[in-house]
């Protein structure tokens, strides 16, 4: 049906032709995606990207609501537009793996928790966190936060007292909560992890300097060419 034909029925009839043509409208929408290889290829490797990076936001797509991720997510940038075996490409790689590794170590914590509660099949389903939660299908948001700051403030399950926890651990707890054993877990990590003092917060290979790396990232954004060509002159070297 035509346009005018559409808006003459909108005006003075029952809509129901409109609706109708709007049902045929849908129907004609295809049910999966053109390439549905293509489609789950692409679920597949953002799945394996969220796992990879651990993201402190987990529902924020643009990675930019925390600082943390913000400079991951700019470090991951960065090296896709880095020469592949350029010096440059090397440290970028570096601090990638470093602020991976912290994330890991963190989750890692978590587990070991877990398993001791007697959780050892279910651990790493539990700590699995999809882009697409959301704060509002939990079932206990506030009771969650609460025990995320018990276990900020009063443990050293997380590497850092002085930034604010992941959002990640925040729809784990309320697993954990709708399980009956949130109350258990906080305990056994407040055995576990005790909290540490300033002077032994920071520890040499672990901490993870972001003023630094962003500083890095902006020296090597001006000066790519010099990394290049130092890389040429290292496999030169190597040659010789």
């Amino acid at each position: 049906m035509g346009s005018a034909f559409n808006r003459f029925c909108m005006q003075f009839c029952c809509c129901c032709c409109a609706a109708a043509d709007d049902d045929e409208d849908d129907e004609k929408q295809p049910l999966v995606p053109a390439d549905p290889l293509d489609y789950f290829t692409r679920e597949v490797q953002k799945r394996r990207d969220e796992e990879t990076n651990l993201w402190s936001e987990p529902g924020d797509p643009s990675h930019s609501e925390r600082e943390d991720d913000r400079t991951l997510y700019a470090l991951l940038q960065a090296r896709q537009n880095t020469r592949m075996g350029s010096t440059g490409y090397r440290r970028l790689s570096v601090d990638i793996e470093a602020m991976r590794d912290t994330r890991r170590e963190v989750r890692d914590k978590w587990k070991t928790v877990l398993e001791n509660l007697g959780f050892m099949a279910e651990a790493d389903s539990l700590l699995t966190v999809s882009a697409g939660g959301s704060q509002d299908r939990m079932r206990n948001a506030p009771k969650a936060r609460a025990l995320l700051h018990t276990l900020h403030s009063e443990t050293s399950i997380f590497n850092s007292s002085r930034e604010p926890p992941p959002e990640r651990y925040l729809f784990i707890l309320d697993r954990l909560l709708y399980l009956d054993i949130a109350e258990d877990f906080v305990a056994k990590a407040k055995r576990f992890y005790p909290p540490k003092d300033d002077s032994d917060e920071e520890v040499p290979g672990l901490s993870v300097n972001l003023p630094l790396l962003l500083a890095r990232m902006g020296a090597m954004n001006g000066g790519g060419d010099d990394d290049e060509e130092e890389s040429e002159k290292d496999d030169d070297n190597m040659s010789d």
